[in-house]
């Protein structure tokens, strides 16, 4: 399954994608600061979920950076939902507010969470790097994720698709730019070429 492109303008259609991540990066966060996010995600979903409030305490300055990010749910070691921001619309903390309620909730393959389900979910959380442009040659397989755009048109892949389907670096840039709605030589012809990386960790990392 990948991630949908954007080729209507909206900021929403154009960041919140439904994917679920499986590659795990070097670790720019600490033990703690995982804790901290993992913490942060169950309790949204909590809240939400017994209707009350979200106590919030001043994040930190590097949780308030802007950052895309995708939270991934599970119950009994079964998928449960995934929703996440491709690009950084937003502060760390709140994103990850969102899209731990987004997946619990607002994932469209599954029915809401219920509350005796909240308590027994497993979080896990990839955190997505700034984009950096770069050219064609210097996209790696199996480490960067790709957004691909030209004339208002995007498109995004995560980086473990073209693992799953066994692409090569041409291959992937030509499924990106096939995804923004572009020729599939687009990144041979002006568009813009964009790389991220994704750190992933989870609760159980944490034990």
């Amino acid at each position: 399954m990948s991630p949908r492109s954007d080729n209507s303008g909206s900021r929403q259609a154009a960041n919140r994608v439904v994917h679920d991540l499986d590659i795990r990066r070097s670790n720019e966060f600490s033990s703690e600061e995982r804790k901290q996010l993992l913490a942060l995600a169950h309790e949204a979903i909590l809240s939400a979920v017994e209707n009350r409030e979200i106590p919030l305490v001043g994040p930190s300055s590097r949780f308030a950076s802007q950052r895309g990010a995708f939270t991934t749910i599970y119950l009994h070691k079964s998928l449960r939902g995934c929703v996440g921001y491709a690009f950084p619309i937003a502060p760390l903390y709140r994103t990850i507010i969102e899209t731990a309620r987004g997946a619990a909730f607002e994932d469209s393959r599954f029915l809401p969470v219920t509350l005796a389900e909240a308590h027994q979910l497993e979080v896990s959380l990839s955190i997505l790097s700034p984009l950096k442009a770069v050219r064609a040659q210097e996209v790696e397989i199996g480490t960067h994720g790709l957004l691909i755009s030209q004339h208002g048109h995007r498109g995004l892949l995560l980086p473990q698709v073209p693992l799953e389907q066994g692409w090569d670096r041409n291959t992937f840039l030509e499924e990106t730019c096939r995804k923004a709605g572009l020729p599939l030589d687009a990144w041979q012809s002006g568009a813009e070429i964009e790389v991220f990386t994704a750190e992933i960790f989870g609760d159980a990392d944490l034990r």
